[in-house]
């Protein structure tokens, strides 16, 4: 594995966790500044729309530096927005800096993904994007409990000072170790929005928002389904956020592994699965055993889409890829979102502490249906399989999770050079 690659996962790992961490937070955020615990939620919800908006801002204000510059000026923003959250005299101040450390999330995934696919041969392009992605999923097993646990023991703010921390040696990591490519002309930010005039990429954002968001309607609520439901006690809710992202991170790994060869197939398989463990969960929520498995499933099915949702996305923008790779990181965060509003209208509406895990499923479903639409209007246009192995493959996604080289690296690289 490139050393580069590694300062890449390190930088996805601090994200990861400061995505994450806050959910088991909540509690000693509201009491630090006397607000409700709903209010309190807001540092989640804010932190998911600025993903959304920042990830295409961010993108566009760097169209002029090397794609090396952007992932430190990200990572030292990242910073920034984690010691303004640690340091917070008001509520109103913590959430600002909430905010700005999300503003690093989509664009570090988006640009980041375009360089871990330059680190490595072609055909090992998703499972580079998979490593890298493994950050994120590994912020769950060992992060999250670790930020917990330091909540605990000093209180909530040392574990954003500790999150910072971990941003300064992803920054000096990117600084080292990721190579300085060549400076190549900017292409005008009108080809990459050109690129979304194209059907496919905006089926494939869809299929992003409705099939990860489905893993998000029933995560939300985790806690309370485990101890409200299944009748765990509160301090299992450590470890079974750890059994979610092992799962997380074995699907991620898989997923990597077959999405090079096996683009839609994998993303078929995933979404099937993750419908069907979804449905499990609220069938099996009293039983202790059965309710843990599941999600582990769930963990493992929700994240193999994201090697195929990322790739496809990237396959049909090709020509301008670097928007379009950041937006679809927007939809992940969009689709989260979505999910867990949804989520909660169900159960205000007196359904159920399981009923996001139906909302889960009928996400699912629908991303399900989305992807054989555009897997059918590929083949009838002509433009290859559906198993990712198109007579363009060859060509494609140097940027992306997946197997290309040649046009799309240059594409890339022209709108966010190095």
């Amino acid at each position: 594995m490139p050393l580069a690659l590694l300062a890449l996962t390190i930088g996805a790992f601090g994200i990861g966790m400061t995505e994450f961490a806050v959910m088991g937070l909540l509690p000693d955020v509201a009491a630090g500044f006397g607000v409700s615990i709903p209010l309190a939620g807001y540092a989640t919800t804010l932190y998911a729309l600025g993903v959304v908006v920042g990830a295409p801002l961010m993108t566009v204000l760097g169209t002029r530096m090397t794609r090396k510059q952007m992932l430190m000026l990200l990572m030292g923003l990242f910073v920034v927005g984690n010691l303004l959250t640690a340091v917070a005299p008001a509520f109103p101040v913590m959430l600002a800096g909430r905010i700005v450390s999300s503003f690093a999330h989509g664009a570090f995934f988006g640009i980041g993904s375009l360089v871990a696919a330059d680190l490595v041969a072609p055909h090992k392009r998703a499972g580079a994007i998979s490593m890298m992605f493994a950050g994120l999923t590994v912020a769950n097993v060992v992060g999250v409990p670790t930020g917990t646990l330091l909540a605990q023991q000093i209180n909530w703010r040392a574990t954003f000072v500790a999150i910072a921390l971990l941003g300064v040696l992803g920054l000096l990591g990117v600084a080292k170790l990721v190579p300085a490519q060549r400076v190549r002309a900017a292409a005008p930010m009108g080809q990459e929005i050109a690129a979304f005039r194209n059907p496919q990429v905006g089926l494939a954002m869809l299929m992003t928002v409705l099939g990860f968001g489905g893993v998000f309607a029933a995560v939300t609520y985790l806690a309370s389904m485990m101890t409200e439901v299944t009748g765990f006690a509160a301090s299992s809710v450590i470890w079974l956020t750890a059994v979610f992202g092992l799962g997380m991170v074995a699907g991620n790994l898989i997923s990597g592994r077959f999405t090079d060869r096996y683009m839609m197939p994998m993303l078929y398989v995933s979404l099937v699965g993750l419908a069907l463990s979804l449905a499990a969960f609220s069938l099996v929520a009293h039983h202790k055993a059965l309710a843990t498995v599941t999600i582990a499933l769930i963990g493992a099915f929700g994240f193999a889409t994201v090697p195929p949702l990322q790739k496809r996305i990237m396959d049909q923008a090709s020509a301008a890829p670097t928007l379009a790779s950041v937006g679809n990181i927007a939809a992940f965060n969009f689709g989260n979102a979505l999910a867990a509003w949804l989520g909660g209208i169900v159960i205000a509406a007196g359904l159920g502490l399981t009923a996001p895990n139906w909302v889960g499923v009928g996400m699912t479903v629908l991303a399900l249906g989305v992807a054989v639409v555009a897997g059918a209007l590929e083949r009838r246009g002509g433009r290859g399989g559906s198993d990712g192995r198109s007579a363009r493959s060859g060509r494609v996604v140097a940027s992306g999770v997946g197997s290309g080289a040649g046009s799309a690296a240059e594409a890339a690289a022209a709108v966010v050079r190095g």
